[in-house]
């Protein structure tokens, strides 16, 4: 009689056992979501000190052209992140994290704008300002409360909004599947669902410059498949060009008192900065996007003026027909899609983006203050060409960069560094491999 309750204490013990330690397999898409696309649209907003994130609006498509796996990870920080849960229980269900051209502006009310205006006079700097954003997120199948949050240079929460979404809500503005702007693929590997999907748009490509269009969209392709890991994993994306028209030819110049009705409404001159080319028009870009399945966003300009742009989890937008065309729309697709920073410095002031004492969230940049998560392994491993190069984050001194040359420093670089090509191949795996042990 003990042997026997002896063993079948043994058999509980063992189920109890096998029971806590059973593998953990990761979420299952299909358990928490459909085959649908939550678009959310925010205005975030700042006065003097003081930011906010409001709703606008709330779009459904019928289809998810993001990641399936590894839902609820981050593969970076990011200056702003959302988090999906689970109304009843509470659980993670996705994540997602990225930049804004808001964040930047945040930043950019610490510094003397000293760019000049047409009259020859300094502009003055806004202590209040609101800026559109928008995030696309997986349509969940229960109430799920959503939680937007953005931090400051410090990665100090500086603003944060919940809300409860049902998806039974009858105010969703749903969309059909027809795009508003003809489209072809300039590369497809395979389907929406299992690909990550790159849309190339145009802007400020009249209709009778379409042609120059599709050509100017497969030199984008070209020249992003020609850097490693892009060249060696490419079997992972579709690219697809959106041929949607402006009425205007090129884009606006305000230096040159010059603006145009386009696409997606971009401009240079973006915080007086002459080069820097960017759209704050975020909502009417991705107006133009509805009926297609995408995850990341390339510009393209149609004109020769040298500048460009790359946001995080946002969009790439870069000139066409200038020169240097294709290393700067690796550059800014480096930033765009790859979370990386600028490796270049033109100051020896503390940086007004990174500060000496923070960590960068960016993976080919340090302060040292967390170097161990970042390339301290590779030097450790002697990796060629990879070290510690004082320069980066647009400040000379005291901010590092993982090799002496690089795309994501000069345009003349032919490839990306091996710090950035790694970061670069694990945020390809992360958005089409499970992570192991998940």
């Amino acid at each position: 009689m003990k042997k026997t309750l002896f063993a079948i204490s043994a058999l509980l013990l063992i189920a109890i056992l096998a029971q806590t330690f059973q593998p953990c397999y990761a979420q299952s898409f299909d358990d928490a979501f459909y085959n649908k696309t939550l678009r959310v649209d925010y205005s975030f907003a700042a006065e003097k000190a003081v930011q906010a994130v409001y709703i606008s609006e709330l779009h459904a498509y019928d289809y998810w052209a993001g990641r399936r796996v590894n839902l609820d990870s981050l593969p970076v920080e990011g200056n702003g992140s959302v988090v999906m849960k689970d109304a009843a229980t509470g659980k993670v269900l996705y994540r997602t994290s990225f930049s804004s051209l808001f964040s930047e502006w945040c930043n950019e009310q610490n510094i003397e704008l000293i760019s000049p205006r047409n009259d020859g006079s300094a502009p003055s700097s806004r202590s209040n300002g609101a800026f559109e954003f928008v995030v696309n997120l997986p349509y969940p199948k229960a109430r799920t409360e959503i939680v937007t949050t953005l931090y400051d240079k410090y990665r100090k929460v500086v603003a944060e909004q919940s809300f409860i979404f049902d998806p039974s809500d009858i105010l969703v503005r749903k969309h059909d599947s027809e795009s508003p702007a003809p489209y072809k693929y300039i590369l497809q590997s395979g389907s929406y669902e299992d690909k990550i999907d790159v849309v190339i748009v145009a802007e400020g490509y009249t209709e009778a410059e379409m042609d120059v269009f599709y050509k100017d969209a497969e030199i984008a392709v070209e020249a992003i498949l020609s850097h490693h890991p892009f060249d060696s994993l490419k079997e992972r994306f579709n690219f697809i060009a959106v041929a949607c028209p402006s009425k205007d030819s090129g884009v606006s110049e305000p230096l040159k008192g010059e603006w145009k009705s386009t696409a997606v409404g971009s401009n240079y001159s973006t915080f007086y900065v002459d080069r820097y080319l960017t759209t704050s028009r975020v909502r009417q870009m991705n107006d133009v996007l509805s009926g297609i399945p995408f995850e990341h966003i390339i510009v393209l300009a149609n004109t020769d003026t040298y500048g460009g742009g790359g946001i995080y989890n946002s969009y790439t937008l870069t000139t066409a027909h200038h020169p240097l065309f294709r290393p700067v729309v690796v550059h800014e697709f480096g930033h765009s899609f790859g979370a990386l920073a600028d490796e270049y410095a033109y100051t020896t002031a503390p940086s007004d983006t990174y500060p000496y004492e923070i960590e960068p969230w960016e993976r080919n940049i340090t302060t040292k203050v967390d170097f161990a998560s970042k390339w301290q392994d590779m030097i450790d491993a002697k990796v060629k060409g990879v070290g510690l190069y004082e320069g980066a984050g647009y400040t000379l001194k005291g901010i590092y960069r993982g090799a002496k040359r690089c795309r994501m420093l000069d345009n003349t670089t032919k490839q990306f560094c091996p710090v950035c090509q790694r970061a670069l191949e694990d945020m390809i795996l992360f958005y089409t491999e499970e992570k192991s042990g998940k």
